[in-house]
């Protein structure tokens, strides 16, 4: 059986290392999906912050910020303080240096990892 869309998605975070972000249509890039940047914002909403191995915060707009907004409730500013953690400055606002910390993976890496091996 294939792989969902949110399982590839999954899978692709997974791989952010430590210390780099990327975007929400990098993302999705890699995943397959070209342009459903908002499909992987809705996927790692459903993570729950305080438990969960998919670092979803080291997923940040194109902007190169936080996604900040009512509806997070608070996990935008959880996800701050991750970043904080790891090294990464963001500013009250949520915005933080993308160029500086953009994770730039080996596509053949990624094709692997998609493939289950």
């Amino acid at each position: 059986m294939a792989p969902t869309a949110e399982q590839n998605i999954l899978r692709v975070t997974a791989m952010i290392p430590r210390g780099h972000v990327t975007t929400y249509g990098r993302v999705a890039e890699l995943a397959g999906y070209f342009g459903a940047a908002r499909q992987v914002g809705w996927v790692l909403r459903r993570q729950d912050p305080a438990d969960t191995t998919i670092p979803w915060h080291r997923v940040v707009n194109a902007a190169g910020a936080i996604s900040m907004g009512i509806g997070r409730t608070g996990s935008d500013w959880i996800q701050r303080e991750l970043l904080l953690e790891e090294g990464i400055p963001v500013d009250q606002a949520g915005r933080l240096p993308l160029r500086t910390y953009l994770w730039t993976p080996d596509p053949l890496q990624v094709l692997q990892v998609l493939a289950g091996g």
